[in-house]
């Protein structure tokens, strides 16, 4: 006899918008970032802890989707759960930064004009497999994991944190769980305030350095929101998605703190809005309701569009980037293209959505899923270089 289905659990309508929230303000970081000359005149100059949040925010969510099923689901089931919800759109990302990569050649990345095309093919396959590409195969001169699509690291990580989640830490007490992340938290804030460039940014190469700062930004904030999924206490908050979503914007927006002498006062502001701030919007957005029928569309489109617009948007952003080192274009200058930019990652991303990402999950969860169920599909994969 099959198993009987999983239930489907109702979505934080707030959560899900406040993931789009984020997205969004993750494709204005990385076009302002192509007119950056380095991370201390960046506009939007916070906008790489979307990465962080995003995992906190996924390791609550997780917490909510499987903590209570695994007397009905097995390991395996949860793996295949995670591929459905999440590989497809890894597979899209990959192709379409494939199709962008030859127009991206210039004096930014010369060595995507000598790049052969079965190279550039065996990256592609790596891509969509999510396996990391070591720097033999570097394909764009940055050490990307993923070089046709530089966010993929943050999956991988993701991928990861769900392996030990899965496998190891669902078993541990709360007890247990808190040991864990109090130790966490000290190996990314000591990550944080002795960084040499003052913030926690990287994770995107196999060298052990940004190994390191990949492990740090993921083992905190992932199991952190695990333990506050399983200790929080809801209340209800008016207002909540507006409140969280300022926060979220005001995190991401804010200046750099400091001077470049003092690195670390910086460093020590990416800690708190990792390990205080993030949790805290969390908790608000969990503790609110989205009650107005305009509110609630709003949330659902964000919520939607999130993990498409977040795997699929950086090929645009090289192509915008070489553009712009190209051509020399200051963002005073460049801002209409980027507004053009920015709608069309919004409109790709939308596509990818309702003609390819939704069918396949459908026909995925038929042909994969034994018992045809489907467990909270708001989980974010990541984000952000």
């Amino acid at each position: 006899m099959p198993p009987a289905p999983l239930p489907t659990k109702p979505h934080y309508p707030i959560l899900d918008g406040l993931r789009g929230v984020a997205a969004l303000m993750v494709v204005a970081f990385h076009l302002c970032e192509a007119h950056a000359t380095s991370h201390l005149d960046q506009v939007i100059n916070h906008g790489y802890l979307a990465v962080d949040f995003f995992f906190l925010l996924s390791g609550f969510v997780i917490g909510y989707a499987y903590d209570d099923r695994w007397g009905r689901l097995t390991v395996g089931g949860f793996f295949k759960r995670r591929l459905v919800r999440l590989q497809p759109m890894v597979v899209l990302g990959m192709l379409i930064g494939a199709g962008f990569y030859y127009f991206q050649a210039g004096s930014l990345w010369p060595a995507i004009a000598t790049t052969p095309a079965w190279k550039m093919l065996l990256v592609l396959l790596l891509g969509c497999l999510m396996v990391p590409v070591p720097p033999a195969l570097d394909i764009r001169g940055w050490h990307e994991t993923y070089p046709l699509n530089g966010p993929g690291w943050s999956l991988f990580f993701e991928y990861v944190a769900n392996v030990l989640y899965a496998t190891v830490v669902r078993r541990f007490s709360n007890g247990v769980l808190v040991r864990l992340v109090v130790l966490a938290a000290g190996v990314l804030l000591h990550l944080a305030v002795t960084s040499p460039q003052g913030d926690v940014i990287g994770g995107w190469s196999l060298e052990p350095e940004q190994l390191h700062i990949g492990f740090a930004r993921m083992m905190y904030p992932f199991f952190a929101g695990l333990l506050l999924f399983r200790l929080a206490r809801l209340r209800s908050i008016p207002n909540a998605f507006g409140w969280s979503s300022l926060l979220v914007v005001g995190v991401l927006a804010m200046p750099r703190i400091g001077s470049p002498a003092h690195p670390w006062q910086n460093g020590l502001y990416d800690a708190l809005s990792i390990l205080l701030v993030f949790p805290g919007i969390i908790f608000l957005g969990a503790s609110g309701a989205v009650r107005s029928a305009p509110a609630q569309r709003l949330c659902r489109f964000l919520g939607d569009i999130s993990y498409p617009i977040y795997i699929t948007h950086y090929p645009l952003i090289y192509t915008y980037t070489a553009w712009v080192a190209a051509h020399k274009v200051s963002l005073r200058d460049g801002w209409p293209v980027a507004a053009l930019v920015f709608l069309a990652a919004v409109a790709i991303a939308y596509a990818c959505l309702k003609w390819y990402d939704e069918p396949v999950r459908e026909w995925l969860k038929k042909k994969v899923l034994v018992d045809g169920g489907e467990a909270q599909a708001a989980e974010v994969s990541a984000i952000v270089k």
